[in-house]
């Protein structure tokens, strides 16, 4: 009988969908910038999508009410109802669109949304179509159920994002459908809502599913420059649409989202959660109750206008120190900035940029590398989801790093 031990290649041989997952680069400079910490330097983090708000009192107060009454057993695995209610319920306030809380599956996180919309719809060989850039995760999950996650490129004359026209274009016999996101991680932003219409109904009439990834939706800023904002679900019934609690209401450790489906899917959905989840975290589905009162809905506004002034700052800034930004942001937290114009033979694409930029500059940027395969050399990704005070000085850094006399 063979026995096989830690040297036993056939032991620690990996399935084949290991290969096409490549590493979550933003995790690789952090690891970096924390290394630099380690050793005294002041890093202005600007790279990881995370909210610097943590989540408001009351959510926290709910929390531990949740855990003194004991709440911490299994749910069922769609979620609580009161909650897949509250998420309706909110839909309906905010975006005008009633759905049956029983469409609504409360999930850990939106990325166990995403896995098991991936784990019902693709089979192997099959493909999702996505803009090129997207957040690099998106592609994963469709690679970890064997299916193919093909890029569209989408330019600054497209906003970084799929067209009805794209999505007819590039549709082929081996497509089932299309994962879009508005606003978008990394370039902020949102596809307008006629568009955004056509995408679907061309979708529909190929016999594809739509996934719409609304986690940013609630961070939409409106002004001279922005387009509107509409959910995917009222204008389809047939659309999944994810949801997050990370974003909007800064709950990022927290592990919960959710996913509106059709209500043909939500047997399947409910199977699948059932396997993969058991449930989402219990104390966080309680606590999340907290975030629809109309006190802390109050609070999270507010911190909303704050990002908006940190936009407001920051896409002159870039300008102003040389940096392209040709669309404006109109949601999430972050600028895609062309950084063409400081490209030099020994900074030869924005991954060297921004090692140089954190090395010498101490400030954490995200090169496009992370997020597709065209022409993302020339474009890195700033958050601003952080304070004011260290907007300016990130700014001030790399402005003396790559001013005139570089």
């Amino acid at each position: 009988m063979h026995r096989a031990d830690s040297s036993d290649t056939r032991a620690l041989a990996l399935a084949a969908r290991t290969g096409r997952i490549t590493p979550f680069y933003v995790m690789e400079l952090m690891k970096h910038a924390h290394a630099l910490e380690v050793q005294g330097r002041s890093i202005i983090h600007m790279s990881v999508g995370e909210p610097d708000f943590t989540a408001p009192p009351r959510v926290v107060a709910a929390l531990a009410d949740a855990m003194r009454r004991g709440d911490t057993h299994y749910t069922a695995a769609v979620g609580i109802r009161p909650l897949r209610q509250a998420i309706a319920d909110f839909l309906d306030a905010r975006h005008g669109v009633t759905i049956d809380c029983d469409r609504v599956i409360v999930t850990a996180g939106a990325s166990g949304a995403l896995l098991l919309t991936m784990a019902a719809v693709v089979d192997p060989g099959r493909e999702i179509l996505m803009p090129d850039p997207s957040y690099p995760c998106n592609r994963h999950f469709v690679s970890a159920f064997d299916g193919v996650a093909t890029l569209i490129p989408a330019g600054p004359e497209d906003r970084f994002q799929l067209s009805a026209a794209m999505v007819e274009d590039h549709w082929s016999d081996r497509t089932r459908g299309v994962l879009i996101a508005s606003p978008s991680n990394p370039t902020g932003t949102s596809i307008e809502p006629a568009e955004l219409q056509r995408i679907l109904e061309a979708v529909a009439a190929r016999g594809g599913i739509s996934i719409v990834d609304e986690i940013y939706l609630e961070l939409s800023y409106r002004g001279p420059e922005d387009v509107p904002h509409r959910s995917a679900l009222e204008f389809s019934d047939d659309t999944i649409v994810i949801g997050s609690f990370s974003k909007y209401f800064h709950m990022t450790g927290w592990r919960l989202g959710w996913a509106v489906v059709p209500a043909a899917l939500v047997p399947t959905f409910e199977k699948l959660a059932q396997n993969l989840f058991i449930c989402a975290s219990t104390p966080s589905q309680y606590a999340a109750l907290a975030c629809f009162e109309p006190d802390t809905l109050a609070i999270y506004e507010s911190r909303k206008e704050e990002f908006r002034r940190r936009r407001d700052y920051l896409v002159p800034a870039l300008r102003t120190l040389g940096f392209d930004v040709p669309v404006m942001p109109d949601g999430a937290f972050y600028v895609y900035a062309d950084c063409s114009a400081f490209l030099t033979p020994a900074i030869p694409d924005s991954n060297a940029l921004a090692l140089r930029i954190l090395d010498e500059a101490g400030v954490a940027l995200v090169p496009g590398k992370d997020f597709g395969f065209h022409r993302t050399d020339r474009w890195l990704r700033l958050s601003y989801a952080t304070s004011m005070e260290n907007l300016r000085e990130a700014v001030a850094r790399i402005g003396r790093l790559l001013g005139p006399s570089r």
